[in-house]
């Protein structure tokens, strides 16, 4: 395990780099996703089992070793749990689902892989930007990331970060 990616990290490159125009660049993440190094939350799987092509088919083969359950023993799922409700309750002003469901501020969902990364001491990868102004009606994936000493990277810094070239 090397990184939790929000929804964003994948669907959003995916969007700008269709899968028929960029074929090398998603083949290398299929293949990175099948090495094991990406791991998820319940929430940000059912997203992201929503995704088409290639890539959707191999998050699918893929979800055994991606997706992080609460209740299995093969990692620490109760401390994820108690480190999630933590950020839940340090974040509770600035979470959509509790201010009107406004989509400019974090959700219930940001804030699960945001406690996976704290749990597993992993970096967080999304297309979110940070919001550069302390606000106090909206935070997003990477102040909360910052806040809570998670490392955030965008899909670019992820690729860099690997090295990967095309």
């Amino acid at each position: 395990m090397r990184y939790c990616f929000d929804t964003s990290g994948i669907t959003h490159p995916l969007q700008t780099m269709p899968e028929d125009i960029y074929v090398s660049m998603w083949e290398r993440m299929r293949q990175f996703i099948n090495s094991k190094r990406i791991v998820v939350t319940a929430e940000i799987y059912k997203e992201l089992e929503l995704t088409d092509g290639e890539l959707g088919e191999c998050i699918k083969l893929c979800k055994s070793f991606m997706l992080m359950e609460v209740g299995d023993n093969n990692w620490n799922w109760s401390g994820y749990v108690e480190i999630t409700k933590a950020i839940i309750n340090d974040h509770h002003d600035y979470i959509s689902e509790y201010t009107g469901g406004s989509s400019k501020t974090v959700c219930l969902n940001d804030l699960s892989i945001i406690g996976l990364a704290k749990t597993l001491h992993l970096p967080v990868v999304s297309m979110e930007a940070f919001v550069p102004v302390q606000s106090k009606k909206k935070r997003r994936i990477p102040n909360v990331c910052e806040i809570e000493g998670v490392e955030h990277l965008s899909f670019n810094d992820f690729l860099r970060r690997e090295k990967f070239k095309f």
